[in-house]
């Protein structure tokens, strides 16, 4: 065993799943203690190596990041009946045990801007199909102090392509 490769502690998942009444009290918190609050959301119906990419990128852009995820209710709202193809909390899950996530939680409405407003967040990520002037939360963020950022995509990954990909190689069931 090559002793410079440890494999790290076991991570408890729940400790890193709050509700956003829970996790709006330690983000203040951390603000108190200064700390750099980076928050991004989505789906993460069906996590791929951009969306790890994606992660890692928007983790480096301050001390801790928070990532939101759309409820089951909202994403069938914004994605169609056969959405989600995974359900919430085992998105929360697999979010909860990538090592740059520090929290995760989700929400209900349509868009993020009621959790950005509760979080406070200093800095506001987006993937590469979103222009930082487009970014929804931006203004609530900035109004703050912080600011929106916008990752390019790792190319080559989608998970409405991969979700094609699947359909053609093995048909859709009905």
């Amino acid at each position: 065993m090559n002793l410079l490769h440890l494999p790290t502690a076991p991570v408890d998942l729940e400790l890193k799943i709050k509700s956003p009444g829970a996790l709006s009290k330690i983000c203040a918190e951390l603000k108190k203690n200064h700390k750099t609050l980076v928050f991004t959301n989505g789906c993460f119906d069906l996590l791929h190596p951009g969306h790890l990419h994606y992660l890692i990128k928007a983790r480096a852009l301050g001390d801790l990041l928070i990532v939101g995820i759309n409820s089951d209710r909202s994403v069938k709202k914004l994605k169609g009946e056969n959405r989600p193809l995974s359900p919430e909390h085992d998105r929360l899950e697999m979010l909860a045990g990538l090592a740059c996530v520090d929290y995760v939680t989700t929400f209900d409405e349509p868009d993020p801007s009621q959790l950005i407003a509760l979080l406070k967040p200093d800095v506001l990520v987006k993937g590469g199909d979103w222009p930082v002037d487009r970014i929804i939360g931006r203004e609530i963020v900035e109004q703050g102090g912080g600011k929106a950022v916008s990752i390019p995509f790792t190319p080559g990954y989608s998970t409405t392509k991969l979700i094609e990909k699947i359909i053609s190689l093995y048909g859709k069931s009905e």
